[in-house]
């Protein structure tokens, strides 16, 4: 004996598949609205006319071969180590912009004091979360600009 196929059965068919398909919806817009990290520019035509100068810009901080260590402290004081070809960067002038990865909170500005051998360290401890830096490294008239992430 078969059971027959009725209103209720259908109903409950249509009432999981409908709800599945709004909780997908509901936890992939969740991640999307969660890990959304900004715009890169605000205006990519404005940005276009400005592109070849940021390449030049970029070529000139290649040849340079700055890079640099940066790390968080036990304090959440941001510490970098600079690195050229010809050693540490002692004399150097570091600023950073830091902004949270999602805008929640306001970007501001870090200052640095040097530590020694070419090593710096934040003014100021920076709050719990993840931060996005812009990183400015000045040294005489060469100047390079680093992107990096304090973790959480």
């Amino acid at each position: 004996m078969t059971k027959r196929f009725t209103g209720w059965h259908a109903t409950t068919i249509l009432v999981a598949m409908f709800g599945v398909i709004i909780t997908v919806n509901l936890i992939m817009a969740r991640f999307a609205v969660t890990t959304f990290s900004g715009t890169v520019v605000d205006n990519s035509y404005v940005a276009s006319q400005h592109f070849n100068r940021w390449l030049a810009a970029a070529e000139a901080q290649k040849a340079l071969g700055w890079t640099l260590d940066v790390a968080l402290d036990d304090t959440r004081r941001v510490k970098i180590g600079t690195h050229s070809p010809d050693g540490p960067l002692p004399a150097a002038t570091i600023r950073a912009i830091v902004a949270h990865p999602i805008g929640r909170a306001e970007e501001r500005m870090l200052g640095f004091v040097p530590i020694g051998e070419g090593r710096f360290r934040s003014a100021e401890p920076l709050p719990a979360g993840r931060w996005k830096l812009r990183i400015t490294v000045q040294q005489g008239d060469n100047r390079a600009i680093f992107d990096d992430e304090v973790p959480a």
